[in-house]
């Protein structure tokens, strides 16, 4: 077995998920992370940011145009806190995102001594921005959970953001590591019969209206395809999908103000997601974030 610091475990994990890319900033707390970083040579692009708000970003902006998973590493406390708007947009727009941060020393968490960067709580923090947080408290732990973050990013109807926080004095450790796993993640099920439903209700429907949020980023062409076969107006949640020029667009909808349709001659009117003809696409319940704490 070949034997390498938290660093490098790390960051070798990240390759093996085929990331190229890496946005951050670095600092005291996560010096071996950036060590196995220029270790890596040209298997990563490391983009510093000169500020943590920009590393959250500019992975968020990553993960949206491409659809890979975008990841950013930061210091911990004020650095993390400074990139966790991008988090919290990332949530609200389905983006697999993936933020590392470092922490201060194992054996001061928690205690109050005021550390360098020393917040409480980061990991409850993280948990309440991200569907998925885990925390690794030693180097052989690294590859398993950087494997279930990925998973836990991919898995669903959707993906989401997730975090993992590693010590200072984890990331220098040293162990022998053999495997590093990469998961499947899995998706729903499509019900045939709801979709058979779905569709004669549509077919019967006099001025159909489809609703369209983050759900159907990248399902835009399908989008088009439909409400041409329907002649239905399309409404888009702010920053809906990407699709090609959509005719049928009626705009989009804001919270508390249901749209005003008059679009493609299906008439006008107050439309509400649960009326009949109306088809919700991309709209999702709020998931469960859980955590791996030790």
């Amino acid at each position: 077995m070949t034997t390498f610091t938290g660093g490098q475990a790390i960051v070798n994990s990240w390759i093996t998920h085929g990331v190229d890319t890496i946005f951050g900033l670095p600092g005291v707390q996560n010096d071996y992370l950036y060590n196995a970083l220029y270790d890596a040579g040209g298997k990563l692009r490391v983009i510093h940011t000169r500020h943590e708000q920009g590393a959250g970003y500019m992975a968020l902006g990553y993960a949206m145009s491409t659809g890979r998973p975008g990841v950013y590493a930061v210091v911990p406390g004020v650095g993390m806190l400074n990139a966790a708007s991008a988090l919290a947009t990332g949530y609200s727009v389905n983006a697999p995102l993936f933020c590392f941060t470092g922490q201060i020393p194992s054996n001061m968490i928690g205690r109050g001594f005021g550390q360098l960067h020393e917040i409480p709580d980061q990991l409850g923090i993280l948990e309440r921005l991200t569907r998925w947080t885990g925390h690794v408290s030693a180097p052989a732990e690294a590859p398993s959970l950087v494997a279930q973050a990925f998973l836990r990013m991919q898995t669903g109807a959707h993906p989401g953001p997730v975090a993992v926080e590693c010590p200072l004095d984890v990331l220098s450790a040293t162990a022998e590591i053999a495997d590093f796993p990469v998961l499947t993640a899995t998706h729903p099920a499509v019900d045939e019969d709801q979709i058979e439903e779905a569709a004669k209700l549509l077919g019967a429907a006099k001025n159909p209206v489809i609703f369209v949020g983050m759900g159907s980023h990248w399902r835009g062409g399908a989008v088009k395809e439909l409400a041409q076969a329907l002649q239905a107006p399309v409404v888009l949640q702010p920053l809906g999908p990407r699709h090609p020029q959509q005719p049928r667009s009626a705009g989009h909808a804001h919270a508390g103000r249901p749209p005003t349709l008059a679009t493609g001659g299906c008439g006008a009117g107050h439309w509400h997601a649960h009326e009949p003809g109306a088809l919700r696409l991309g709209n999702r319940p709020e998931p469960q974030n859980h955590s791996h704490r030790h």
